[in-house]
């Protein structure tokens, strides 16, 4: 009982415009791979790209679109309470489209993919750079409206504690054992390693939709002097800081430590700001992947 009553609390999270964002990602995604990569047998990541190695060594009528939702739909399934409601349908919402527009490229539209990609040829490195940074960008808007579309990463978040690695190194390492695969079975490596090309160019764009492309940076500051610094950055970028008290490991001195988020142009003269007013101060900075204010 408490479980259905949870799961209708989830489902009153599910958000309209959330639909629409996935519904043009899975669109882009199957662009991405349809037009650009399986023309040519270039392989993308994850499930996706063993579903078009299973579509070229299996019979016609098993084709991308029916891999993509044999293989996808029950790892979400699999991974729901880890995940929760909300996620896996989203998720699968976005492989359905993911699937449903591969179809329509490969069997409905009058565009032929059989041979070569229609805009690249048969131009490997093209296919795999636009191939992979379109599909990347699909699959980075999925993520940031709530879901996932390839079922892979489901999986590492699920074992990869299990093995004691990181969920990066779990889909990388699935990914490498993909491209072996594919290389024997094909029995030429020019196909896997630009591949590698494809995983290196949508994992790239994935981080820039999913993070932004004008990463903020987190700046700390140790100073004897945190009044007059935090108020003078105040001042200048018309933003508030964070004061944190702090003890020194050497001095044992009292120290306070001040909070600050800037852009990348900002910094030069957050860093004469500071010095100006106090010459020892001790400033770290660092890249954070996103900043958001809660309404709550």
């Amino acid at each position: 009982m408490k479980f259905w009553k949870k799961v209708l609390l989830d489902l009153k999270q599910l958000r309209w415009q959330n639909f629409i964002f996935l519904l043009v990602a899975g669109t882009i995604n199957a662009i991405g791979v349809n037009i650009f990569l399986a023309p040519v047998k270039l392989y993308d990541s994850g499930i996706s790209g063993t579903s078009i190695l299973l579509s070229q060594i299996t019979p016609e009528y098993m084709t991308l679109a029916l891999f993509l939702l044999i293989l996808n739909v029950p790892l979400f399934l699999f991974g729901l309470k880890k995940q929760g409601v909300v996620f896996t349908i989203y998720s699968i919402f976005a492989v359905a489209i993911y699937s449903l527009m591969s179809w329509l490229i490969n069997d409905v539209l009058p565009i032929d993919v059989s041979m070569a990609s229609p805009l690249a040829g048969e131009d490997l490195l093209l296919c795999a750079l636009f191939g992979g940074v379109i599909s990347g960008l699909g699959s980075g808007l999925t993520i940031r409206y709530g879901g996932a579309i390839d079922g892979v990463e489901v999986m590492a978040v699920i074992f990869a504690k299990k093995l004691n690695i990181t969920v990066g190194t779990f889909v990388m390492l699935y990914n490498i054992l993909l491209y072996v695969i594919c290389g024997f079975i094909m029995e030429s490596w020019i196909l896997p390693l630009y591949s590698i090309v494809t995983y290196a160019a949508g994992l790239k764009t994935v981080d820039f939709v999913v993070e932004g492309f004008d990463r903020c940076k987190e700046v700390m500051i140790i100073t004897d002097k945190p009044q007059e610094i935090s108020s003078a950055l105040m001042e200048a970028f018309e933003c508030g800081t964070t004061k944190i008290s702090a003890k020194g490991g050497y001095s044992n001195r009292d120290k306070t430590l001040i909070y600050f988020v800037v852009n990348r142009f900002q910094i030069a003269k957050m860093r004469n700001i500071i010095h100006s007013i106090d010459p020892k101060a001790f400033v770290t900075i660092s890249e954070v992947a996103d900043v958001f204010k809660s309404n709550d």
